[in-house]
């Protein structure tokens, strides 16, 4: 009997997520790092093409139970691989795994997965930054509270908020780029890293590895790629994720009923609560919020990593069977969710305009202190002075304008037109245009160079291509 424990088996990440961290996956590329030794031992000489495509022939053969019983009886996960491939092969199976340990194949068939499961990533974040650039603009002018510590601070725009996560996002794609060149790449150098078995041909083995495989190789290595690297990668994810609790966190607080300012699409026929029908509750965000806490967990057991015995120890196989896969479930999962959330947002300008009266003009208390200021009073006196209007406001119930124009040191500093445009939301925005256009600028920028690199790299790989079949 099977038992679906894990809900990163059933319930979170994309079937293409799932396949690619599949024990089936995982097997699969071992094995072509195992079948691209044998190619590169072929092309120094100990053992003919032929002996190689015997091999790959072989390799299609395998069914992962079959390396599961073995591995129950040996207790060693890629010796029982590489007996299974090497009894299915015959004689032509003689040279596999020859001078290398496990972790030159582990380490090299997780670049290769990375690569790809980077790719799905970088793509879904892309896709999110395209949507928030596309609403940036469409509420660009569309005026808010800003808050801060939760109480209001000043106007801005709903264009002006996404812009900032325009931002966040962007630099995450940067760095999920930049990890590219410390974690996708290829290991082959033997049991502590001398390459010993290979006598003097290592430098070349591993080269040949490399091109069949399409991957640049660690300068050096231990018995295993430098787990620094590893902890980039699961740190990166998990900022991503962090970024993405951030979004989640403003949806729920500003989708609770007394703000109402944005909200989560609620698809026809979701339940809220099994016992209150009227609620709508931001499930979706709170859903990103769970696991990006989950995330977050992960980075302190892949740190733990890094401090290994010597050169090498055991304690990384185990955990990282867990934090790898789940670290890119999980923000598979969460990408996918953010999509959910900015395809269907629900926006009420009306209700942004009712919260931005709330506290009848109070909000623009900095812009009367700096008017005052500009106008020869000090700056510290100002706020001393705005500060005490504010509060009669508030006593009184009245709105800051009002209080403004009944208060004749104020009006000896501006006139009744001066005091209603600087207490106009609109005309204290600063640079917020120009600010929202640079920051989707940058994202554009990171995007184009993202997808330039993707072309150069195809027509790279179509060359080797073409030169490997002439």
């Amino acid at each position: 009997m099977e038992y679906d424990i894990c809900p990163l088996e059933w319930r979170y990440g994309s079937n293409e997520m799932r396949l690619l961290f599949s024990k089936e996956e995982l097997l699969k590329r071992k094995i072509l790092v195992e079948i691209a030794l044998l190619k590169a031992l072929s092309k120094v000489g100990l053992l003919s093409e032929d002996d190689v495509k015997k091999v790959e022939e072989a390799s299609l053969l395998i069914k992962p139970e079959e390396v599961d019983k073995l591995e129950a009886k040996i207790g060693h996960d890629v010796m029982a691989m590489v007996v299974v491939l090497a009894e299915k092969s015959g004689d032509a199976g003689r040279f596999i795994h020859f001078g290398a340990t496990s972790y030159d194949i582990v380490d090299t068939a997780y670049a290769l997965i990375f690569k790809d499961a980077l790719n799905i990533i970088k793509n879904k974040l892309i896709k999110i930054l395209e949507i928030l650039i596309e609403l940036s603009i469409k509420y660009k002018d569309t005026l808010m509270v800003g808050r801060t510590h939760g109480q209001h601070a000043l106007p801005i725009t709903l264009g002006f908020k996404l812009a900032n996560y325009i931002y966040e996002f962007s630099r995450s794609l940067e760095r999920l780029n930049e990890v590219e060149k410390r974690v996708i790449k290829g290991k082959m150098s033997g049991a502590v890293g001398t390459m010993a078995a290979w006598r003097d041909m290592g430098l070349e083995i591993e080269r040949y590895v490399m091109e069949f495989l399409k991957l640049e190789p660690h300068e050096i290595s231990t018995q295993i790629a430098p787990r620094d690297g590893f902890a980039e990668l699961i740190s990166d994810l998990a900022i991503l994720a962090s970024q993405c609790d951030r979004f989640a966190l403003e949806i729920r607080e500003l989708m609770r009923p007394e703000i109402s300012e944005l909200a989560e699409g609620v698809a026809e026929g979701r339940v809220g609560s099994s016992t209150m029908p009227q609620k709508e509750n931001p499930v979706t965000s709170e859903k990103i919020s769970g696991l990006a806490k989950v995330a977050r967990s992960l980075v302190i057991a892949e740190l733990e990593n890094i401090p290994l015995w010597h050169e090498r120890d055991l304690t990384n196989s185990s955990s990282e069977r867990i934090i790898i896969s789940h670290q890119f479930l999980i923000i598979d999962e969460i990408l996918d969710s953010m999509i959910n959330i900015l395809t269907s947002l629900r926006v009420n300008p009306e209700n942004m305009k009712r919260n931005l009266d709330l506290t009848k003009g109070q909000i623009m208390a900095e812009s009367l202190m700096i008017a005052l200021t500009l106008k020869g009073m000090k700056r510290h006196e100002a706020h001393q002075y705005v500060s005490k209007l504010a509060a009669l406001a508030r006593q009184y119930n009245r709105s800051l304008l009002e209080v403004c124009l009944e208060d004749k040191q104020i009006l000896n500093y501006l006139s009744k037109e001066e005091l209603k445009n600087v207490l106009t939301p609109n005309n204290y925005l600063g640079s917020y245009e120009k600010l929202i256009n640079r920051a989707i600028n940058y994202a554009k920028k990171i995007i184009e160079e993202i997808n330039k690199h993707n072309i150069q790299s195809a027509h790279v790989q179509q060359n080797q291509n073409i030169k490997g079949s002439s």
